[in-house]
């Protein structure tokens, strides 16, 4: 069955418009509620609520827990906390579900609602289908004396902190490392830096002062300029790029230069089979880069592409038994150290191996040279089909057969925006950026 509300990240949109407004949140926490009651064999239900710093959190996690309530679940409330801070206090706290309300890398004007099961992990279909099918139907409020309790749960930043911490050897410190972190203006704020400060490095803080109205913007993992400078201008030793929720990771070297999700990955991947941890292989996604499955195979590392979301990856490596995957964006995850994407843990990961090898993120990632990738965000009607336009097809075809073996041309719709990401790769960056526009230029001209 295919979803209604549900997309690969949750229920996701612009604030003020449908499905992002304060009765329909409160009718999904509503459904939610019911849903998670029925399947708490008897047992009263409790759910956590977590947010970034969006001003329309306020309003929309107050529409979540009146939902909640309605249908006697109990609420705990965890303030700002990144996704995956969410993820593991839902484990923590044993609650039936957790929720994030949060739109991710997205400006501040969006917002969205995403669940995790009493595991940390994403709802399956299955529950994600129940919960549609309640929401057509109307809200019975719970008699007053089975209405859902709410609290705050007032520790929950410093849990969190604890928890990265557990991430990085106890033996080990950040002593001697000068790190730029950039909160994005977002749920890390008041967590990312004290996790590094706390293992002894000396931390430089960006975006760290959250308004309401300024989370992602020209900061963070998807604007790493101010990041880039930084390092520069202080002479840090690496720096740490976090997306507004703190599941997604950018890193750059001592020299400013910037490493995507593979290029961290590979280096993750690289450091367990040194030291002799890594299970199984490494899950990308269709927007790996080439390169990086060329490298691991010069390591002997299986491979395997999923489709692009981190839920896919996520599925593929339990379908594989492995534990490390990630997308080129940023969303890495760790399974022995978390059971969702994390961009502080994931970072730890990173600096544990140039800890240990002396190197600097160049150094030890050097035989990883990535093939010139275009990626062209070209906005479209919702529904824009461009299997069926033969102009599309056409260029596509015509693209393919320029690269001739030597590259791969990706076209593929958002699960988020209505977007159409067209992705050209290829060992020759002239001809790659070539076709990469052509093919933007005719999905507008189609679209319009």
């Amino acid at each position: 069955m295919s979803r209604k509300y549900f997309g690969t990240d949750g229920v996701r949109g612009r604030v003020g418009e449908t499905p992002i407004t304060p009765d329909f949140v409160m009718h999904l926490g509503y459904a939610a509620g019911r849903v998670l009651a029925q399947a708490g064999q008897g047992e009263r239900a409790s759910v956590l609520i977590g947010k970034d710093t969006r001003i329309s959190g306020y309003m929309l996690e107050s529409a979540l827990e009146a939902g909640l309530s309605a249908a006697g679940v109990d609420v705990l409330l965890l303030g700002p906390m990144p996704t995956p801070g969410v993820a593991y206090l839902t484990r923590a706290l044993r609650a039936q579900a957790g929720v994030v309300i949060s739109a991710s890398h997205n400006p501040f004007e969006d917002n969205g609602i995403k669940f995790f099961s009493a595991s940390g992990n994403k709802l399956s279909d299955e529950i994600e289908l129940a919960i549609e099918a309640e929401l057509d139907q109307p809200m019975r409020t719970m008699p007053s004396a089975l209405l859902g309790k709410v609290k705050r749960v007032n520790d929950a930043a410093g849990r969190y902190i604890e928890f990265c911490k557990s991430a990085f050897p106890n033996e080990l410190d950040l002593r001697g490392m000068k790190i730029v972190v950039d909160c994005a203006h977002g749920a890390t704020y008041h967590v990312a830096p004290s996790v590094f400060h706390e293992l002894g490095a000396e931390v430089i803080a960006l975006g760290n002062q959250p308004d309401g109205l300024n989370i992602n913007q020209g900061c963070g993992s998807t604007s790493p300029e101010a990041l880039l400078a930084a390092v520069r201008e202080f002479g840090a030793d690496a720096g740490i790029a976090l997306d507004g929720d703190g599941d997604r990771l950018m890193m750059a070297d001592r020299s400013g230069r910037l490493f995507d999700g593979d290029q961290l990955v590979y280096a993750i991947a690289k450091f367990r089979q040194e030291q002799g941890f890594l299970k199984g292989g490494v899950v990308g996604t269709l927007m790996t880069n080439l390169a990086m499955e060329h490298a691991l195979a010069k390591l002997g590392i299986p491979f395997a592409r999923a489709k692009v979301g981190d839920r896919y990856v996520l599925e593929l490596i339990h379908e594989r038994g492995w534990q490390l995957g990630g997308e080129n964006s940023g969303h890495i995850l760790c399974l022995d150290r978390h059971t969702t994407g994390d961009g502080i843990i994931s970072a730890l990961q990173v600096l544990e191996a140039l800890k240990l090898s002396g190197k600097s993120l160049s150094g030890f990632t050097q035989e990883l040279v990535l093939y010139p990738q275009v990626l062209i965000n070209v906005r479209v009607e919702k529904g824009f089909d461009f299997k069926s336009s033969a102009a599309v097809q056409e260029a596509l075809a015509q693209a393919e057969q320029a690269l001739d073996g030597e590259g791969r041309v990706l076209l593929r719709p958002s699960g988020t925006e209505p977007l159409l990401r067209v992705m050209v790769e290829g060992r020759d960056e002239e001809k790659v950026r070539h076709w990469a526009e052509i093919l933007a230029a005719t999905v507008r001209e189609a679209v319009h």
